[in-house]
């Protein structure tokens, strides 16, 4: 482990559906401040999650940090059908875009530094806000998928759902399905 890099104390990883923060790197073990668990979000539970190395050595790890801090997220607004779809479209697409344009900015920079160590397609690394519609039995979904730092994900997510369910409320065209 030490000499893989694979991870670093401090790093944010997933090992044996584990999710948590790197606090130590032992001979035998990797201890991390578990995430989630049964708190909902990427938040710490304050349990200590102890992993023996064998399983780091044979399974899979996600790290979430490793040569970059951004991950994607999506949030899915469910619309009715008599709203104004294109209305909600729009004004979905401004909100998330201003919210998120600082931190779309630092993202592509970071990830074409990561470029230059890994092969990526551009095609693949969307990083501009995007809105997937996908018609239901009932109401129109919108996922609206964004880019924000790893450890600022259920922080990112609240503020978006505010300000988007507010906008929505004010709007006499557009109207949540439930």
């Amino acid at each position: 482990i030490f000499m893989s890099g694979i991870y670093q104390v401090g790093d944010r990883i997933e090992v044996n559906a584990k999710i948590g923060d790197v606090i130590d790197i032992g001979i035998l073990y990797t201890t991390l401040i578990e995430i989630r668990g049964w708190v909902p979000g990427d938040q710490p539970t304050g349990r200590l999650a102890t992993i023996p190395n064998s399983c780091v050595l044979t399974g899979t790890i996600n790290n979430y940090t490793r040569d970059h801090d951004y991950i994607w997220d999506e949030i899915s607004i469910p619309i009715t059908y008599d709203s104004d779809w294109k209305e909600a479209a729009n004004k979905i697409a401004d909100i998330v875009e201003r919210e998120t344009k600082h931190t779309t900015g630092e993202a592509e920079r970071s990830i074409s530094k990561l470029g230059e160590k890994y092969y990526l397609p551009r095609k693949v690394m969307e990083l501009e806000p995007t809105i997937y519609l996908t018609l239901t039995g009932k109401w129109i979904n919108f996922n609206v998928r964004y880019i924000t730092e790893v450890r600022q994900r259920r922080q990112v997510y609240s503020k978006l759902s505010c300000i988007l369910l507010e906008e929505i409320e004010n709007s006499d065209k557009i109207r949540i399905a439930s």
